[in-house]
């Protein structure tokens, strides 16, 4: 029987604790093992999510005992934690087998220096607070999760539901992981390297008109010719001033937009459709498999194929 204390504070955000939390409790259908789930506040007394909705926990963290994984979620509490969780985390975390936050639950193992010296993730748009806060952590803004060791912190809220699934599949077998997932109706899983947002999301949206134009463009023509060079045209600038202006607008240069426009694209159609990864290559503007292969590995760490494997059991159940 593995242990899991999930730990509860004012403005927690409810879906860290709720999603990592259906996951290890579906274990229990699974023949062959499962997790005692347990919650625990400061002093035991039922805490108020982020959302409004109260949470009322299995006991105290003082009386809490060792366990296999000690989970600290995220949320609004985070940013003026209690001192007396610090110090419980600064004591207690080091004991646990294995240490995972969700989402901005990082920032509360940072802050007990149980980050310092490792790599680690949290919600995008908490990622450069986290780097200025904790100098002394390597903070990764583009994965889904990071695994360092018995440490692991995953991105925003439901990215918390893929690390689970990962360490269930690590502790019970991929077919457990993968009866969870169905039942869950997520996907198994995916990749912790997997990046947090499209390319769309994580750039911003052009002021001037031609510009947005061109983003718009690029998403919908990932095949075409997507240089300097053929976009500037398209927006009736300079290919110096077209190159500058859009990364000025956008925070990323038009080579590393188009280059996550094609990714992603390429993504969903490894995810949803049967076509071979030379016709997918083609189909994205790679050009040739080999082209695709380096530029999956380059953001994704895995191989087309790799990928397209552990997409494609989810999308059958």
């Amino acid at each position: 029987m593995r242990t899991v204390l999930i730990v509860l504070f004012d403005g927690v955000q409810s879906l860290d604790v709720t999603g990592p939390l259906e996951v290890f409790a579906g274990a229990e259908t699974y023949r062959g093992g499962s997790y005692r789930i347990r919650t625990a506040s400061l002093d035991g007394a039922p805490v108020r999510s982020s959302s409004g909705l109260v949470l009322v926990p299995d006991g105290t963290l003082t009386d809490a005992l060792d366990t296999h994984i000690l989970l600290v979620p995220g949320g609004s509490g985070t940013r003026r934690p209690d001192p007396l969780l610090i110090g419980w985390l600064r004591a207690r975390g080091p004991r646990a087998e294995r240490l995972v936050s969700v989402c901005t639950g990082a920032a509360l193992l940072a802050a007990a220096g149980l980050l310092d010296g490792r790599r680690a993730t949290t919600h995008w748009a908490y990622c450069d607070q986290l780097a200025h806060d904790h100098p002394a952590v390597t903070v990764d803004p583009d994965p889904i999760y990071v695994r360092d060791g018995n440490v692991s912190t995953s991105a925003g809220v439901t990215s918390g539901i893929d690390l689970a699934l990962a360490l269930v599949e690590e502790d019970l077998g991929r077919d457990a992981a993968l009866t969870i997932a169905r039942h869950l109706v997520v996907f198994l899983r995916r990749p912790g390297n997997q990046a947090q947002f499209s390319a769309q999301l994580a750039a911003q949206t052009a002021q001037r008109e031609p510009l947005r134009e061109v983003q718009q463009w690029i998403s919908e023509h990932p095949g075409d010719d997507l240089s300097v060079e053929s976009l500037a045209a398209r927006a009736r600038l300079s290919p110096r001033h077209f190159a500058r202006a859009f990364q000025t607008e956008t925070g990323t240069t038009p080579g590393r937009y188009v280059e996550r426009v094609r990714l992603e694209h390429a993504r969903r159609l490894l995810e949803d459709t049967g076509d071979g990864i030379e016709e997918i290559s083609r189909t994205c503007g790679y050009g040739t498999p080999e082209a695709m292969r380096r530029a999956f590995i380059k953001i994704l760490g895995s191989a087309p194929a790799e990928y397209r494997r552990r997409f494609r059991p989810a999308l059958t159940g």
